[in-house]
């Protein structure tokens, strides 16, 4: 693998609750979920879930930071059964879903 050849991969969620204890529990469940990917999915090299602090109205609630050896690791991510498991187990927790692929090292 090289490592001009990587994928960055961030995804940005804002959760739907009624409730402090509800949104919460929404964050630690998608937290929890991506997490257990480690060592599930070929060609994921690094998972990172944040939770945001600074509550600005602007902010979003939570986001996923993951790498991939390639683009293609990347593509087979996205339809991997544990990633779509959970993609439809999260799918009533969202209200808004951004995000930004990028290579690091791709010429801009």
């Amino acid at each position: 693998m090289r490592n001009d050849d990587r994928v960055k991969h961030i995804v940005m969620w804002n959760l739907l609750a009624d409730t402090e204890g509800k949104k919460t529990g929404s964050i630690e469940a998608v937290k929890t979920k991506f997490e257990a990917l480690r060592g599930v999915v070929p060609g994921l090299l690094y998972v990172e879930v944040g939770v945001d602090f600074s509550c600005v109205d602007y902010a979003c609630d939570v986001v996923l930071y993951t790498e991939f050896e390639n683009a293609e690791a990347l593509a087979a991510y996205a339809e991997h059964p544990a990633h779509l498991k959970i993609r439809d187990e999260l799918q009533g927790l969202r209200v808004e879903r951004y995000q930004v692929d990028y290579r690091p090292n791709a010429e801009q």
